[in-house]
């Protein structure tokens, strides 16, 4: 058991790949617990509350594990500068069609079917911290861990996949993936990359998540730097999450 814990340990592949497998895994989790009733206390509505916590632990933990399989690239000045401008245009075009949805109903608009392949849907359904409203403690800790998974777990286990792994497997051909330098381009790795992001998301966000890796792998082959990746990943998120609070477009969670 020690020796076969050794080898996964050592294995780049299970070391780039697991953590977003294991990460989604533990997405389904709370739909075995979830029942909608209004009646019902907050952690059968949204088992999300007390389960998101759990799931960045684990899921932190399996980083920490195969912290020694990460090579992580200087992100200078520069570097950070296009992550950031990436991050927030990137953002500022995933939540214009929700916001778009909203100023044309409010004008009477009635919304055609093939908007949602746009993203130009009703946002207001989703992860709801007003649930604890009357247990203030409860409340800031479930923010807190809804911003820990969305801006450091979510960064960490989609870039090490998709940019670390898959972006150079595709080039790889019949050698390692980790003779492959970080940010090499080649059309088939952005094709195969980008849709793969795309597609790992709701029909809705799929024009979103297209543009979004898009500007992923740009920033990767401009920086070859996964930390450029993974900053400009949590900054987006981060935006992602301070936009919902303030709008309450709580479907972008």
């Amino acid at each position: 058991m020690t020796a076969a814990l050794s080898r996964l340990r050592e294995n780049a592949t299970a070391a780039h790949v697991g953590p977003l497998v294991f990460f989604m895994l533990l997405s389904s989790v709370p739909d075995l617990f979830r029942i909608e009733n209004s009646a019902l206390p907050w952690f059968r509505q949204q088992p999300e509350h007390w389960w998101y916590p759990v799931q960045v632990l684990l899921c932190g933990g399996l980083l920490w594990w195969w912290r020694g399989q990460y090579q992580w690239a200087e992100c200078r000045t520069p570097h950070l500068g296009l992550a950031v401008l990436a991050a927030v245009g990137g953002i500022a075009l995933w939540v214009l069609p929700g916001w778009l949805y909203g100023q044309w109903t409010a004008k009477g608009a009635s919304p055609a079917e093939w908007w949602e392949w746009l993203g130009v849907v009703d946002r207001s359904q989703g992860f709801d911290p007003g649930l604890l409203a009357e247990q203030p403690g409860l409340q800031k800790a479930s923010l807190a861990a809804r911003f820990i998974r969305m801006t450091l777990i979510v960064p960490l286990v989609e870039e090490l996949c998709w940019r670390g792994w898959l972006m150079r497997y595709v080039i790889a051909g019949d050698k390692p993936f980790t003779r492959v330098p970080f940010g090499t381009h080649a059309w088939r790795a952005f094709w195969i990359t980008t849709l793969a992001v795309t597609f790992i998301h709701h029909p809705e966000d799929w024009l979103a998540a297209f543009v979004w890796g898009a500007l992923v792998y740009v920033v990767a082959v401009r920086t070859r730097s996964l930390r450029a990746c993974v900053v400009m990943h949590a900054i987006g998120n981060l935006l992602l999450g301070l936009y919902v609070l303030r709008s309450g477009q709580l479907g972008y969670w």
